[in-house]
């Protein structure tokens, strides 16, 4: 260190204490992440097995793979109807809703709320309403719009920040290029915002494959594959807490959780390519 830097740590303490405690604060967080890590491939690794991913779970045989399925389902279904409305939420709060205004207000305090609310009530909701009050029953569909619910907060709030996140100036010269409102939105605003969406995409996609609380109440824990929508079925997270409560598939429950963590990877590196790709693209226009 020369000695400029070492006079002026001299000088400032106060900014010495504060880099060391930024400093130490990312190491302890990579430390416990890589810790964790380390200790689910340590103990899944070595017990992943081709009967792991056999099409049907038997007591002999603790299969994964009707989960990893029932996973995929809930996860698609509950995006495909929770992005859209999620962002034209935003877009309305964004670009055509009056700025102070006593709705949005109300819609921001709502969702903020809502994303603080334990995943135990969202589950309880959907087995009173979704369950009961509309006959599903333990079903992929009822798990499925019960996430819906809990992500929905989510995903408005990340594509609104992204959206108050593009230039005005972006708008503006759109505008001053003849383009009307709804052009803009769709083809200036929007494709500067896909990065930062894409991001509450993963988010809200992390909290579907890693939910139990929620499901356990909606799409119960049946171990198989259902036959369409109706029927009930556990996700990877509901399959590894099973057997990790039942204490007798503990190897292949921490094989679950290798998968599961895989499983998450993937789709963040699927996502990150297609932000690069859209983001890519959009500037070449």
């Amino acid at each position: 260190m020369s000695k400029s830097k070492l006079s002026y740590w001299k000088n400032h303490p106060g900014s010495a204490i504060l880099r060391l405690l930024v400093w130490l604060s990312a190491i302890i967080t990579v430390a416990v992440m890589a810790f964790l890590v380390g200790f689910i491939l340590i103990k899944g690794v070595g017990n992943l097995t081709p009967d792991l991913f056999a099409l049907e779970y038997n007591s002999d045989n603790a299969s994964l793979m009707p989960a990893l399925i029932n996973t995929l389902i809930i996860t698609l279904l509950s995006l495909v109807i929770a992005v859209p409305f999620g962002i034209f939420a935003a877009i309305y709060l964004v670009e055509y809703a009056k700025k102070g205004s006593k709705l949005v207000k109300i819609i921001r305090i709502t969702t903020e709320t809502l994303q603080g609310i334990p995943s135990i009530i969202f589950g309880l909701f959907g087995l009173l309403f979704f369950s009961t009050a509309l006959h599903w029953g333990y079903s992929l569909l009822s798990g499925s719009m019960t996430l819906v619910i809990m992500i929905l907060p989510l995903i408005i709030r990340t594509t609104e920040e992204a959206l108050l996140g593009v230039p005005d100036a972006y708008r503006e010269a759109s505008f001053g290029l003849g383009a009307g409102k709804l052009r803009t939105v769709f083809k200036v605003v929007l494709p500067s915002a896909i990065p930062g969406i894409l991001s509450g995409v993963v988010l809200a996609t992390g909290r579907i494959v890693g939910e139990t609380a929620a499901l356990i109440y909606t799409a119960g824990s049946v171990a198989k594959v259902p036959e369409s929508l109706m029927g009930s079925g556990r996700t990877l997270a509901v399959h590894m807490y099973v057997l990790s409560s039942e204490g007798l598939y503990m190897d292949q429950a921490y094989a679950t959780a290798v998968i599961l963590l895989l499983f998450v990877l993937v789709l963040n590196w699927i996502s990150g390519v297609c932000a690069k790709k859209l983001s890519k693209a959009s500037g070449e226009k």
